[in-house]
């Protein structure tokens, strides 16, 4: 289990039960009484730190390496039965950017989502979860295939953005991008986004038009990275934490904001620490989410699904 540096507290506590339990196991001394306070200490302590963390402490649980990624989420939902599609008909297979059908109990849905690595090698496998323009022309084609035999789409956001590269910029990256925003809009089929990670620019945005908008409790969603922000406005990256309190990027800040729907519990230190018990939220919140906009016919859908963002932004004095 790789600890935050905000963690550091709990991976003392942690590293104290283990060696406990492991005194324990090689001698015959009775050390029940000494676990059972350090587990009553790391519950103490897990409930003070994660309940009161900064935005800056979200951003990181977002980004944390043991946190699960779009394809284990795919897995975990449809039970290993997701086909993956491939391709955008054009150029290339976007491997950033993943795709295909899948099961939740009886009813089958077309997936779409950035993937990032596991390690060095898959990171640069999945270019950082970062999707060149024909990722995002691959989702387009896959959510019109799942439109055309009346499919419901689910698309898991988790991306620092799309690739800024220069060959992306020259395949139209912008364009692609746009498409998907256009195409979106009017998808005569149910759309649920739900960001699991990292939700950056128009990176996430590009498969982020949706009838229902979630995002997970330790995630992050905004135009621009703390980063990139602090480095912009005070030219370095020193003052992240102060531009990721003002970026409002927080689900919590996105729902105050009507810019979600709703929040996705997580349990208490992360989704990495029970994925099991994320997997499921994440399963009822998409199942509770269908079984309400199947519900809407088509015409009705599109037109809320379009009202719903171009009011966002709106003020009235």
């Amino acid at each position: 289990m790789e600890y935050l540096d905000f963690e550091e507290p709990l991976k003392e506590l942690e590293d104290q039960l283990r060696e406990c339990k492991l005194i324990g196991d090689k001698s015959e001394i009775d050390v029940s009484e000494t676990c059972k306070k350090l587990i009553e200490k790391i519950r103490v302590t897990k409930k003070q730190i994660y309940k009161k963390i900064s935005p800056w402490q979200r951003v990181q649980l977002s980004r944390h390496p043991s946190r699960p990624y779009t394809l284990d989420y795919i897995k975990a939902l449809t039970n290993n039965t997701f086909l993956e599609l491939h391709g955008d008909r054009n150029i290339k297979d976007d491997k950033a950017m993943i795709g295909g059908l899948g099961k939740i109990n009886d009813q089958t849905f077309m997936f779409v989502g950035q993937q990032k690595g596991y390690n060095t090698k898959t990171r640069q496998y999945r270019n950082f979860g970062m999707s060149n323009p024909e990722g995002y022309r691959k989702a387009l084609r896959l959510m019109k295939s799942a439109e055309k035999f009346n499919i419901p789409v689910v698309s898991l956001i988790d991306t620092p953005g799309a690739y800024p590269g220069l060959e992306a910029e020259e395949r139209g990256q912008g364009e692609a991008i746009a498409k998907n925003l256009f195409e979106m809009f009017k998808l005569k089929t149910q759309i649920i986004c739900i960001v699991i990670g990292e939700g950056a620019s128009g990176g996430a945005l590009g498969i982020g038009i949706g009838d229902h908008v979630m995002m997970l409790e330790n995630t992050w969603y905004s135009v621009i990275s703390p980063e990139s922000c602090s480095s912009i406005l005070w030219r370095s990256w020193d003052f992240k934490e102060k531009a990721a309190k003002a970026l409002k990027l927080t689900p919590s800040d996105m729902k105050k904001n009507k810019l979600i729907d709703k929040i996705i519990s997580e349990p208490l230190g992360g989704a990495h620490r029970d994925r099991e018990k994320t997997f499921l939220n994440v399963k009822n919140a998409i199942i509770n989410s269908y079984n309400s906009l199947k519900k809407k016919k088509l015409n009705k859908l599109i037109q809320e699904r379009t009202n719903k963002f171009i009011s966002m932004g709106v003020y009235n004095s």
